[in-house]
Formats: structure tokens, C-alpha cells, sequence
């Protein structure tokens, strides 16, 4: 984040905000701008891929669904954008101990065939990771100490939409959150690539609540796309993950997505009547 923090304050922060007193150092002041960074980014990312993906992926028939809420779509926009404040300042927090050089994130892969080697590691290092994390995560919060109290409101949704990939309680959110943050503090990564890795959990995140099944009959064992996530929010207690299926085969959490059986929530929609 720091690549960006320079760039903010070569043309925004240190000649247009803040006094020649707070250098660019100053941890105040780079918690404020890390704050506001993420805040603006993260919110533009959100509204951007979301409305794209309900405006060109999403089946709009999904929406006269028995179990589609009066009013969901601006429901969940409403919980999104209330929770974003509240979720982005633990976020600058652990932005501002990476800026200040506490983690492991590096400028350069080097050069040559190990340069793509190391990028490639530590890609899928990440994506393994956290994917083990965010499961154990979420399926924590389903444990009935924290479900009412945290993760409930998510699952109000039961038929949800691309703008439902964000509305979360603010912890509930951080703590799914918290794996990637946590990575570049144990493992190296490059800056690049935590950057771009960054946006694409948020794309991703959209993707498995935009209604859109279709995966390569390949990948299918494998991966944990939109028809399992559904699943998810129609039956609570299946499909943990984020992007594989791995961690829901070995906590035996795993459900073959319904949309994959033939079930069809666009004909349940069209007909009035669960199948």
C-alpha cells in the first residue's frame, strides 16, 4: 500500500491537505491517508464491479424469487455502505504497520525464469492460505455464540446479489478479511502483487454472489464459485470457502451445488414455488 500512499501524497495529501508540520512519515498522518485511500478505493472497487456484475451477469428473474426481499438490492447497498466505514479503519490499521515496514512484502521479484517462479509461489501461497483461514473463519461464525450476533446479517439474504458480496457486519467483515492481511506478515510477497491480489479477493468476492454457475467441467471439483456460495446462503451450513472446495471435502462441509442437480432458482422465480 505504501505505492500507492506515495503517489497520493506526491499529488493530493502533501500539497493540497495537510500542514508542511506533518511529514510524510508521521504515522498520524499516514493513518489518515491509508483511511481515506482504502475508504474511497475500496468502496469505488465495490460499487464498480458490483453493478457491473448485477448489470451484465446477474438473472434479473432471480428477483421475483419467493425468498427475494422487498427492496434487497437497495437493502444491501444500505448495509454495505454503513459497515464500509467501520470495517475500513482496523483495515488502514494493518495497512499503516505494512507501511511502516513490519511485514514482509518486497519491491522485486528479480529478474529472469525465477522471477515468474517467485510470483507464481507466492500467488497461489496466498490464495492456499487464506483460503484456509477465511474457511475456518466463517465457519466459525457460524458456531451459534456468533452467528446471531455477527454473521446473521449476511444471511439475510438468501437469494443474494453482486451488492450483497459486501454487506456485512463490520467484524464479521475484518475477520474474513483478516487472512490477507495477516499473509505478507508471515510470508513474503511482492508489493505488486499483494496490490492486484487485493482487488482481485474483491472481484472474486462479487463473483460468487452474482447467480452465474457456469465453471468448467473440469474445475468443478475444485473450485467454490457462485452455485456453491448460493447454496450456502440457502442451506447455512455447507460451503465454507472462499475459492476451493479443498477445506469443505476435509471438514466434510461440502455440498454439491443444487444448480449443479438441476435445481433452478430462475424457474422457481418464474413459477412462484420452490422446487
Amino acid at each position: 500500500m505504501d505505492l500507492v500512499l506515495e503517489v497520493a501524497d506526491q499529488y493530493l495529501f502533501t500539497p493540497h491537505v495537510y500542514p508542511n508540520t506533518w511529514h510524510a512519515d508521521y504515522w498520524l498522518r499516514q493513518l489518515l491517508s491509508l483511511y481515506f485511500i482504502t475508504s474511497v478505493g475500496g468502496v469505488a472497487l465495490y460499487l464498480i464491479t458490483a453493478a457491473l456484475s448485477y448489470h451484465f451477469i446477474f438473472d434479473k428473474r432471480l428477483m421475483k424469487h419467493p425468498q427475494f426481499l422487498k427492496n434487497q438490492v437497495r437493502l444491501e447497498l444500505g448495509v454495505s455502505l454503513t459497515s464500509a466505514p467501520f470495517m475500513t479503519f482496523p483495515t488502514a490499521l494493518m495497512f499503516l504497520l505494512e507501511v511502516r515496514g513490519l511485514s514482509r512484502l518486497t519491491d522485486s521479484y528479480g529478474t529472469g525464469t525465477m522471477a515468474y517462479v517467485s510470483a507464481a509461489r507466492d500467488i497461489v501461497g496466498f490464495l492456499f492460505f487464506t483460503d484456509m483461514c477465511i474457511y475456518w473463519i466463517h465457519r466459525g461464525l457460524h458456531h451459534r455464540l456468533l452467528y446471531k450476533r455477527l454473521h446473521k446479517l449476511h444471511h439475510k439474504w438468501k437469494i443474494p446479489t453482486p451488492f450483497a458480496s459486501h454487506a456485512f457486519h463490520p467484524i464479521d467483515g475484518f475477520m474474513q478479511s483478516l487472512p490477507y492481511h495477516i499473509y505478507p506478515f508471515i510470508f513474503p510477497l511482492n508489493k505488486i502483487s499483494y496490490l492486484a491480489l487485493f482487488v482481485f479477493v474483491n472481484i472474486w468476492t462479487v463473483s460468487i454472489h452474482d447467480a452465474q454457475y457456469s465453471v468448467p467441467k473440469i474445475l468443478k471439483p475444485y473450485i467454490n464459485g457462485s452455485a456453491h456460495h448460493t447454496d450456502h446462503h440457502l442451506y447455512f451450513d455447507h460451503n465454507y470457502g472462499q475459492y476451493f472446495t479443498l477445506w469443505d471435502k476435509i471438514g466434510s462441509s461440502f455440498k454439491n451445488p443444487s444448480a449443479f442437480e438441476g435445481r433452478s432458482l430462475a424457474r422457481e422465480a418464474e413459477s412462484g414455488k420452490e422446487e
